[in-house]
C-alpha cells in the first residue's frame, strides 16, 4: 500500500497517533546498550513531570515496542493509566501483574491501528524507537512531542531512520524546562 492509499484509509478513522519522547542533542533515545540513565541524571529541582501527566490525559492507549516494554518492566512503577498494547513480531508473555493493563499484539501497523480504531481508541501514544520509525515510514504519526536533552551521547539508538519520502511537520509549541530542556510539539502537515 502506498502513502496515498494509507492516508485515504487513515482519513476515515478518527484517530491521532502521538510520539512523546526525549532525545539527546544528537537524536539518540538511548545508549547503544539501551540504557537511558542519562535521562535520570537531568537535574529536576521542582520534581516536574515535564508535562507528561497532562499529555497522558488525552491518550486512550499506548502502542509500545517490545524492547521499550522490556525496559519499562525494569522501572519501579507502572507509568501508564491507560491500556498498553505491546507490538512484537515474536511471542511475548505479559507478566501476571500486568494482565489487564498490557497485552501483546502483532501484525502490520496499519492493520493494528484499524483494529484499535474499531475498538474505540482515538488518541494513541506510540512509543519505542523501532516502532516509531516503522510508523513514520508508513506516515502514521500525526504529532510528535520531542524534548531535547543537552547531552551528546555520540552513539546510541536513533529516534529517526530512513524514510521513503520526506515528511513535513509544523512547530506548534515550544516549552523550556529548568533552563536546559527544550520540548517541541510538531504536527504533521498533509496535503
Amino acid at each position: 500500500m502506498d502513502w496515498v492509499e494509507i492516508r485515504q484509509v487513515k482519513h476515515n478513522w478518527k484517530m491521532t497517533n502521538f510520539v512523546y519522547i526525549a532525545t539527546s542533542l544528537d537524536n539518540f533515545i538511548a545508549k547503544p546498550d539501551g540504557s537511558i540513565d542519562w535521562l535520570t541524571e537531568i537535574p529536576n529541582p521542582d520534581q516536574s513531570d515535564y508535562g507528561y501527566a497532562e499529555f497522558m490525559e488525552k491518550i486512550d492507549a499506548v502502542v509500545m515496542g517490545r524492547i521499550t516494554f522490556e525496559k519499562v518492566l525494569t522501572f519501579t512503577e507502572w507509568l501508564y493509566p491507560v491500556p498498553v498494547f505491546v507490538f512484537s513480531h515474536s511471542h511475548l508473555e505479559i507478566p501476571e501483574k500486568l494482565k489487564g493493563k498490557a497485552e501483546f499484539i502483532e501484525g502490520e501497523p496499519l492493520r493494528i491501528l484499524g483494529e484499535l480504531n474499531a475498538q474505540g481508541y482515538r488518541n494513541l501514544y506510540i512509543d519505542g524507537g523501532k516502532l516509531i520509525q516503522s510508523f513514520l515510514r508508513e506516515d502514521l504519526i500525526d504529532e510528535m512531542i520531542i524534548t531535547r536533552v543537552p547531552v551528546l551521547l555520540g552513539d546510541g539508538i536513533p529516534l529517526f531512520g530512513k524514510l521513503p519520502a520526506s515528511l513535513k511537520f509544523q512547530l506548534i509549541k515550544t516549552e523550556t524546562y529548568n533552563s536546559s530542556l527544550i520540548k517541541c510539539h510538531y504536527k504533521r502537515i498533509r496535503e
